[in-house]
Protein backbone atom coordinates (compact mmCIF):
# COMPACT_ATOMS: atom_id res chain seq x y z
CA UNK A 1 0.00 0.00 0.00
CA UNK A 2 1.29 3.44 -1.15
CA UNK A 3 2.43 5.93 1.44
CA UNK A 4 -0.12 8.67 2.12
CA UNK A 5 0.99 11.90 1.22
CA UNK A 6 0.75 14.03 4.02
CA UNK A 7 1.01 17.59 2.80
CA UNK A 8 -2.57 17.10 1.07
CA UNK A 9 -4.56 17.52 4.39
CA UNK A 10 -2.59 20.53 5.31
CA UNK A 11 -4.13 22.81 2.94
CA UNK A 12 -7.63 21.94 4.36
CA UNK A 13 -8.60 24.94 6.66
CA UNK A 14 -11.29 22.31 8.10
CA UNK A 15 -9.32 19.44 9.45
CA UNK A 16 -6.16 21.49 10.63
CA UNK A 17 -8.95 23.52 13.13
CA UNK A 18 -10.91 20.77 14.15
CA UNK A 19 -7.49 19.46 15.33
CA UNK A 20 -6.47 22.87 17.11
CA UNK A 21 -10.03 22.82 18.42
CA UNK A 22 -9.96 19.07 19.66
CA UNK A 23 -6.81 19.89 21.23
CA UNK A 24 -7.89 23.32 22.64
CA UNK A 25 -11.18 21.21 23.87
CA UNK A 26 -8.78 18.95 26.04
CA UNK A 27 -7.08 21.72 28.37
CA UNK A 28 -5.19 18.74 30.26
CA UNK A 29 -4.07 16.98 26.83
CA UNK A 30 -5.50 15.11 24.46
CA UNK A 31 -4.55 11.70 22.91
CA UNK A 32 -3.76 10.92 19.30
CA UNK A 33 -6.26 8.47 19.08
CA UNK A 34 -9.18 10.89 20.62
CA UNK A 35 -7.86 13.72 18.30
CA UNK A 36 -8.07 11.20 15.45
CA UNK A 37 -11.56 10.21 16.66
CA UNK A 38 -13.11 13.78 17.04
CA UNK A 39 -11.03 15.17 13.73
CA UNK A 40 -12.14 12.98 11.57
CA UNK A 41 -8.73 13.21 9.96
CA UNK A 42 -7.05 9.53 9.03
CA UNK A 43 -4.99 8.56 11.58
CA UNK A 44 -2.30 8.12 8.10
CA UNK A 45 -2.53 11.87 8.12
CA UNK A 46 -2.73 13.06 11.37
CA UNK A 47 0.67 12.10 12.60
CA UNK A 48 2.35 14.21 10.18
CA UNK A 49 0.24 16.83 10.92
CA UNK A 50 0.45 16.84 14.52
CA UNK A 51 4.53 17.14 14.26
CA UNK A 52 4.07 20.14 11.86
CA UNK A 53 1.78 21.73 14.30
CA UNK A 54 4.61 20.73 16.94
CA UNK A 55 6.79 22.42 15.02
CA UNK A 56 5.29 25.26 14.17
CA UNK A 57 4.19 25.92 17.92
CA UNK A 58 0.32 25.25 17.91
CA UNK A 59 0.93 22.04 20.13
CA UNK A 60 3.05 20.64 22.43
CA UNK A 61 3.26 17.04 22.92
CA UNK A 62 3.50 16.33 26.60
CA UNK A 63 5.47 13.62 27.98
CA UNK A 64 2.91 11.04 28.27
CA UNK A 65 2.58 11.35 24.74
CA UNK A 66 -0.84 13.84 24.86
CA UNK A 67 -1.12 16.88 23.59
CA UNK A 68 -1.96 20.25 24.38
CA UNK A 69 -2.14 23.83 23.10
CA UNK A 70 1.20 25.37 22.57
CA UNK A 71 1.94 29.16 22.55
CA UNK A 72 1.25 30.14 18.73
CA UNK A 73 -2.11 28.63 19.47
CA UNK A 74 -2.95 31.09 22.24
CA UNK A 75 -1.98 34.06 20.26
CA UNK A 76 -5.09 33.05 18.28
CA UNK A 77 -7.69 34.87 21.06
CA UNK A 78 -6.16 38.26 19.66
CA UNK A 79 -6.64 39.16 16.25
CA UNK A 80 -3.87 41.72 16.40
CA UNK A 81 -1.88 39.74 18.00
CA UNK A 82 -2.48 36.98 15.81
CA UNK A 83 -2.00 39.23 12.20
CA UNK A 84 1.54 40.07 14.05
CA UNK A 85 2.31 36.58 14.59
CA UNK A 86 1.24 35.06 11.58
CA UNK A 87 3.18 37.86 9.26
CA UNK A 88 6.19 37.65 10.94
CA UNK A 89 6.02 33.57 11.13
CA UNK A 90 5.90 33.53 7.15
CA UNK A 91 8.62 36.36 6.63
CA UNK A 92 10.88 34.14 8.47
CA UNK A 93 9.54 31.26 7.08
CA UNK A 94 10.49 32.95 3.80
CA UNK A 95 13.96 34.34 4.79
CA UNK A 96 15.08 30.69 5.84
CA UNK A 97 13.82 29.42 2.90
CA UNK A 98 15.55 32.16 0.91
CA UNK A 99 19.04 31.35 2.73
CA UNK A 100 18.84 27.50 2.30
CA UNK A 101 17.70 27.84 -1.44
CA UNK A 102 20.12 30.22 -2.32
CA UNK A 103 16.98 31.81 -4.28
CA UNK A 104 14.85 35.14 -3.98
CA UNK A 105 11.73 33.48 -2.92
CA UNK A 106 7.65 34.83 -2.79
CA UNK A 107 4.76 34.18 -1.55
CA UNK A 108 1.60 35.10 -3.81
CA UNK A 109 -2.05 35.05 -3.99
CA UNK A 110 -5.39 35.71 -6.26
CA UNK A 111 -7.65 38.16 -4.59
CA UNK A 112 -10.78 39.67 -5.88
CA UNK A 113 -9.17 38.50 -9.61
CA UNK A 114 -6.27 39.90 -9.19
CA UNK A 115 -2.83 38.22 -8.92
CA UNK A 116 -1.09 39.80 -5.94
CA UNK A 117 2.51 39.52 -4.69
CA UNK A 118 2.41 39.67 -0.98
CA UNK A 119 5.87 38.70 0.90
CA UNK A 120 9.03 38.45 -0.88
CA UNK A 121 12.74 37.70 0.41
CA UNK A 122 15.89 38.60 -1.50
CA UNK A 123 19.34 39.71 -0.61
CA UNK A 124 22.62 39.68 -1.89
CA UNK A 125 23.06 37.79 -4.92
CA UNK A 126 19.72 36.66 -5.11
CA UNK A 127 18.01 39.77 -6.22
CA UNK A 128 13.87 39.92 -6.67
CA UNK A 129 12.35 39.93 -10.19
CA UNK A 130 12.36 43.85 -11.42
CA UNK A 131 8.46 43.78 -12.07
CA UNK A 132 9.13 45.40 -15.67
CA UNK A 133 5.24 44.41 -16.46
CA UNK A 134 3.24 44.36 -13.68
CA UNK A 135 2.89 40.74 -12.18
CA UNK A 136 -1.01 41.17 -12.50
CA UNK A 137 -0.98 41.69 -16.18
CA UNK A 138 1.58 39.06 -16.71
CA UNK A 139 -0.04 35.77 -15.24
CA UNK A 140 0.35 34.10 -18.76
CA UNK A 141 4.33 34.19 -18.36
CA UNK A 142 5.52 34.04 -15.06
CA UNK A 143 5.66 31.31 -12.74
CA UNK A 144 3.67 32.94 -10.12
CA UNK A 145 0.60 33.74 -12.86
CA UNK A 146 0.79 30.19 -14.36
CA UNK A 147 0.81 28.53 -10.86
CA UNK A 148 -1.88 30.39 -9.53
CA UNK A 149 -4.42 29.95 -12.83
CA UNK A 150 -4.12 26.36 -12.46
CA UNK A 151 -6.00 26.62 -9.15
CA UNK A 152 -8.98 28.67 -11.20
CA UNK A 153 -11.61 26.54 -12.64
CA UNK A 154 -11.75 27.26 -16.87
CA UNK A 155 -14.17 29.76 -16.61
CA UNK A 156 -12.20 31.82 -14.33
CA UNK A 157 -9.19 31.34 -16.13
CA UNK A 158 -10.93 32.88 -19.19
CA UNK A 159 -12.32 35.61 -17.60
CA UNK A 160 -8.70 36.82 -16.27
CA UNK A 161 -7.19 36.47 -19.82
CA UNK A 162 -10.48 38.24 -21.25
CA UNK A 163 -9.04 41.20 -18.73
CA UNK A 164 -5.23 41.09 -19.56
CA UNK A 165 -4.52 39.69 -22.87
CA UNK A 166 -1.81 37.54 -23.52
CA UNK A 167 1.29 39.56 -24.97
CA UNK A 168 5.08 38.61 -25.68
CA UNK A 169 7.37 39.78 -23.18
CA UNK A 170 10.04 38.02 -24.33
CA UNK A 171 10.96 35.15 -27.42
CA UNK A 172 9.98 32.53 -24.95
CA UNK A 173 6.29 34.03 -24.00
CA UNK A 174 3.51 31.97 -25.07
CA UNK A 175 1.23 33.68 -26.88
CA UNK A 176 -1.45 31.43 -27.88
CA UNK A 177 -4.33 31.34 -25.45
CA UNK A 178 -5.60 28.00 -26.47
CA UNK A 179 -2.02 26.59 -26.30
CA UNK A 180 -1.62 28.08 -23.04
CA UNK A 181 -4.94 27.21 -21.61
CA UNK A 182 -3.95 23.33 -22.74
CA UNK A 183 -0.66 23.63 -20.64
CA UNK A 184 -2.27 24.79 -17.78
CA UNK A 185 -5.09 21.83 -18.20
CA UNK A 186 -2.30 19.65 -18.28
CA UNK A 187 0.04 20.72 -15.17
CA UNK A 188 0.36 17.87 -12.97
CA UNK A 189 -1.17 19.39 -9.16
CA UNK A 190 2.35 18.07 -7.72
CA UNK A 191 5.04 19.09 -10.19
CA UNK A 192 6.56 22.69 -9.80
CA UNK A 193 5.52 25.30 -12.76
CA UNK A 194 8.28 26.74 -14.50
CA UNK A 195 9.17 30.24 -16.21
CA UNK A 196 11.96 29.52 -18.18
CA UNK A 197 12.84 33.24 -19.19
CA UNK A 198 8.80 33.68 -20.11
CA UNK A 199 8.38 36.54 -18.04
CA UNK A 200 12.18 38.43 -17.92
CA UNK A 201 15.20 37.75 -19.98
CA UNK A 202 17.77 36.72 -17.81
CA UNK A 203 15.75 35.18 -14.99
CA UNK A 204 14.15 31.63 -14.75
CA UNK A 205 11.41 30.88 -11.65
CA UNK A 206 9.58 28.26 -10.25
CA UNK A 207 5.97 28.06 -8.48
CA UNK A 208 4.25 25.55 -6.42
CA UNK A 209 0.25 25.79 -4.87
CA UNK A 210 0.38 27.40 -1.21
CA UNK A 211 -3.83 27.17 -0.70
CA UNK A 212 -5.42 27.49 2.72
CA UNK A 213 -9.52 27.08 1.92
CA UNK A 214 -10.43 29.22 -0.72
CA UNK A 215 -7.69 31.63 -0.88
CA UNK A 216 -5.82 30.60 -3.82
CA UNK A 217 -1.68 31.44 -3.42
CA UNK A 218 1.64 30.15 -4.53
CA UNK A 219 5.20 29.64 -3.05
CA UNK A 220 7.54 30.72 -5.66
CA UNK A 221 11.69 31.43 -6.14
CA UNK A 222 13.56 33.37 -9.03
CA UNK A 223 17.39 32.79 -10.06
CA UNK A 224 19.53 34.55 -12.49
CA UNK A 225 19.46 32.37 -15.60
CA UNK A 226 23.54 31.45 -14.93
CA UNK A 227 22.12 29.92 -12.63
CA UNK A 228 19.51 27.93 -14.74
CA UNK A 229 21.20 24.38 -13.58
CA UNK A 230 19.89 24.66 -10.02
CA UNK A 231 16.28 25.70 -10.84
CA UNK A 232 14.87 21.84 -10.72
CA UNK A 233 16.40 21.14 -8.10
CA UNK A 234 15.59 24.34 -5.50
CA UNK A 235 11.73 23.65 -6.91
CA UNK A 236 11.86 20.57 -5.76
CA UNK A 237 13.08 21.45 -2.19
CA UNK A 238 10.41 24.55 -2.83
CA UNK A 239 7.41 22.38 -3.18
CA UNK A 240 8.85 19.90 -0.03
CA UNK A 241 8.93 23.37 1.81
CA UNK A 242 4.99 24.43 1.13
CA UNK A 243 3.24 22.54 4.20
CA UNK A 244 4.72 24.34 6.77
CA UNK A 245 3.78 27.69 5.01
CA UNK A 246 0.52 26.53 3.76
CA UNK A 247 0.04 25.80 7.02
CA UNK A 248 0.90 29.16 8.63
CA UNK A 249 -1.43 30.90 5.75
CA UNK A 250 -4.36 27.93 7.18
CA UNK A 251 -3.37 29.82 10.84
CA UNK A 252 -4.30 33.39 9.04
CA UNK A 253 -7.57 31.94 7.18
CA UNK A 254 -7.93 31.00 11.09
CA UNK A 255 -7.74 34.07 12.56
CA UNK A 256 -10.85 35.59 10.85
CA UNK A 257 -14.53 33.41 12.00
CA UNK A 258 -12.77 30.60 13.72
CA UNK A 259 -14.21 29.28 16.89
CA UNK A 260 -10.73 29.38 18.74
CA UNK A 261 -10.65 31.32 21.77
Amino acid sequence: MPTPDPVAPFHSVHYVLRVLETVFRYGGGVTETRIARESGLPAAHLSALLALLCREGYVERLADGAYVAGDSLALLGSDEAHGRTVEAKLQLALAQLRDSLGAAVYISRYIDGEIRVTQVAAGPGMPAVKEWVEFSASAHASAVGKCLLTQLDQSSRRDHLSRHKVARLTSRTITNERVLLSRLDSQPPTVPVLDLQEYAVGTVCAAVPLTAGSTVGALALSLPVEHAHRLRAAAASLNREAAPLALTLTMQHAGHGTSLP
